[in-house]
């Protein structure tokens, strides 16, 4: 089937980064902005991933948005509700010294743009852990304006995280797009390359690569972003032999 739609991951392959220097760091915003609203800062960041956690299980019957507070508030109770402007706050202020964990490559958005070029829709799958001016951010970050993209995925809008397949079926039902036309490019071989179990071809991205469970990576396409765009026009040459 030709293809006609390519996802792109945005944490560590459209936006360089190293993960855990990341999280720590935006961490240690968050935790320094709650600390005088009552947070102690280890029980805020585990309960955070408590709530991460608890997203990352979300079967689709809410929105992930609801899945973290709705965990988040059964450990510290009613309070962060009350907080959560303050929360919302940091999102648009602080949060935004975290570019400083952030590496920038400029060859992101050369590639994406010359795709668009090509006629191919793009779609930003980035795990939706996070609020869409967070996410809004990260993209800008990159080098790149949010409606640049024909749909991204956050905490508000989607309920369902990577690695679950389902995340990138949703993708798909929600854009109107068959698995089989769509490439997701990603630099996590868990989270991302899952994306081939429906069909959709991969592309591991390894500027900043991710392989936790130490899989043998040779099987996948992969490389850089000029060696993504030589690979989309292999498709497109085979897919103007066969006729």
């Amino acid at each position: 089937m030709e293809l006609t739609t390519i996802l792109f991951d945005l944490d560590g392959t459209l936006l360089p980064m190293d993960q855990e220097v990341f999280t720590k760091g935006y961490f240690k915003f968050l935790t320094a902005k709650m600390i005088p609203f009552g947070y102690e800062p280890k029980k805020l960041v585990d309960s955070i991933w408590a709530g991460i956690a608890a997203m990352v299980k979300n079967d689709g019957s809410c929105s992930n948005e609801q899945a973290f507070w709705k965990k988040f508030s059964s450990i510290y109770g009613e309070q962060v509700l009350a907080d959560r402007p303050v929360f919302d706050e940091f999102y648009c202020v602080e949060f935004q010294q975290a570019k400083c964990f952030c590496g920038f490559q400029p060859c992101a958005a050369e590639a994406v743009r010359a795709l668009k070029k090509m006629g191919y829709r793009v779609i930003l799958a980035t795990n939706p852990l996070f609020p869409s001016v967070a996410t809004e951010s990260r993209i800008r970050w990159a080098g790149f304006e949010p409606e640049e993209f024909e749909w991204y995925t956050t905490y508000e809008n989607t309920g369902y995280c990577k690695p679950n397949p389902d995340y990138y079926r949703d993708i798909a039902e929600r854009t109107g797009v068959r698995p089989e036309e769509c490439l997701m490019v990603g630099n996590d071989v868990t989270e991302d390359m899952v994306a081939g179990t429906l069909g959709m071809k991969v592309f591991l991205l390894t500027d900043c690569l991710i392989n936790k469970e130490g899989k043998d990576i040779s099987v996948y396409p992969g490389g850089g972003f000029p060696e993504l765009l030589d690979y989309v026009r292999s498709i497109d040459s085979k897919a103007a032999e066969r006729g």
